[in-house]
């Protein structure tokens, strides 16, 4: 499981992807201002300890902590870690054994530095890898979680067929995933034919609002993040916000539960 993923062969989407992410990590591990705002923007639904550069709140990690249903000493893996923060609380919580996987070396960097905040020395890993190529092997997690990266990844039915793939029979993944309002949700049909049943569906209905406040105070506080974060990082979360702002009053966020059958038919199998 310790086999770093060969990351030389990255597509110019995800090269691009892995240049973003590595500015952004490296600026924000210079200052505490990004995680004040996710603060200022998440009030008593901050986990501060996590840390994360996504809508991880408490209700989430709850809903990731039961949804799992997994046992102490079970293998989890987080697929777009970032740095680390939300595998780190779950592993804690659940006394699960972490295998963090992201893009960014630096994001990862960080995620390793971090382990002993939380857990105790050798019960976390953290590599670089994609979202499609982990580099775990078949079978091999009792859990995975996914927050807020599925919707970066180039190809989603890849990224599911991979963790379909590195899956134990009758484990779980659970992923954020937004959609719009009124706009038919393509997760049954996906996931069936990555060899994955839909179990079960969390609403998220402070996501959207959260994103609405936060993406107001990256605008509202442009000089301050361009003096701690640097223009490069700066430029890159201003221009999402810009993005995304006018799009959040249609916008629908869930939590997706996702089970590898036990019993998995022929068709799981050529799925990959």
């Amino acid at each position: 499981m310790n086999t770093p993923t060969d990351t030389d062969h990255l597509s110019p989407t995800e090269q691009q992807l892995q240049s973003g992410f590595d500015a952004f990590h490296t600026a924000r591990s210079r200052t505490s201002l990004v995680t004040q705002l996710y603060g200022q923007a998440m009030g008593d639904d901050h986990p501060v300890e996590v840390g994360a550069s996504s809508s991880c709140d408490w209700p989430l990690l709850a809903i990731l902590s039961a949804r799992l249903r997994m046992t102490p000493g079970h293998a989890l893996a987080d697929l777009g870690c970032g740095s680390g923060g939300v595998g780190l609380w779950v592993a804690r919580a659940l006394a699960v054994h972490l295998v963090g996987v992201d893009i960014s070396p630096a994001a990862v960097k960080l995620a390793t530095a971090r382990r002993t905040r939380f857990i105790p020395r050798g019960q976390a890993d953290f590599r670089v890898g994609t979202l499609a190529n982990t580099g775990l092997a078949d079978q091999s997690v009792d859990g995975i979680i996914c927050v807020d990266a599925a919707g970066c990844a180039p190809d989603r039915a890849a990224t599911l067929r991979e963790m379909q793939r590195i899956l134990r029979p009758g484990a779980r993944a659970v992923l954020t995933q937004a959609l719009r309002h009124g706009a038919r949700a393509p997760w049954t049909e996906q996931a069936e034919q990555a060899g994955l049943l839909v179990e079960a569906v969390d609403e998220r209905p402070t996501e959207p609002l959260m994103w609405g406040r936060l993406y107001r105070l990256w605008i509202t506080r442009e000089t301050d993040l361009r003096r701690e974060l640097g223009d490069q990082a700066a430029d890159r979360m201003l221009a999402e916000a810009r993005r995304k702002l006018p799009t959040l009053a249609g916008r629908r966020a869930v939590a997706l539960t996702l089970r590898r059958p036990t019993d998995c038919p022929g068709r799981c199998l050529d799925a990959r």
